[in-house]
């Protein structure tokens, strides 16, 4: 009975010095598959709430707003005011605004943004593939993505309209 204890420890052992020992070279060198600052936005292909797919090819050349939200959240409603009166100041001037529901259903939605006045295009990212392809987690998170296709900046957390402002007005300003 001993020596059965012994090995099962030892066993255990080495599994946690493998996971920790991955844990640490995963976070160290930045593997985690998430995209940062300077890398270029992920791509997608979703469904628009206008029943149009539409992907990120079509906003070439354009800086780009990209909202990740959820009705459910509150610092996402609160935070919508601003990116429309945002996404009207910017849309003469080369800034494209999208938002991407993540996982609610059409309805949900499409009652959402009626209510609230958002004229921008929203997505539906039903599967979540597009979180995982940015890596969301908390949400709202916003890309603030150069006319190059390169992230400028990631913000996570709800943005008021001052805070819009200064970051589109650089994105604005990037080549």
């Amino acid at each position: 009975m001993g020596k059965s204890r012994r090995t099962v420890q030892i066993v255990i052992l080495c599994l946690i010095l493998v996971l920790g020992g991955y844990a640490i070279t995963t976070s160290v060198s930045g593997s985690n598959g998430k995209p940062k600052e300077g890398d270029q936005a992920p791509s997608f292909e979703l469904l628009g709430l206008d029943g149009q797919v539409h992907t990120a090819d079509e906003y070439k050349g354009k800086a780009m707003v990209i909202n990740f939200w959820g009705t459910w959240c509150e610092p996402c409603v609160k935070e919508m005011p601003a990116l429309q009166a945002q996404a009207d100041k910017w849309k003469d001037k080369g800034v494209q605004f999208v938002g991407i529901n993540v996982g609610e259903d059409q309805m949900t939605v499409e009652n959402f943004v009626r209510q609230v006045g958002v004229t921008f295009p929203i997505m539906l990212d039903r599967e979540k593939n597009s979180v995982r392809e940015y890596g969301i987690s908390p949400m709202p998170t916003t890309f603030f993505v150069s006319e190059t296709g390169k992230i400028s900046t990631i913000h996570i957390g709800q943005l008021d309209l001052d805070t819009l402002d200064t970051q589109i007005s650089q994105l604005a300003k990037q080549p």
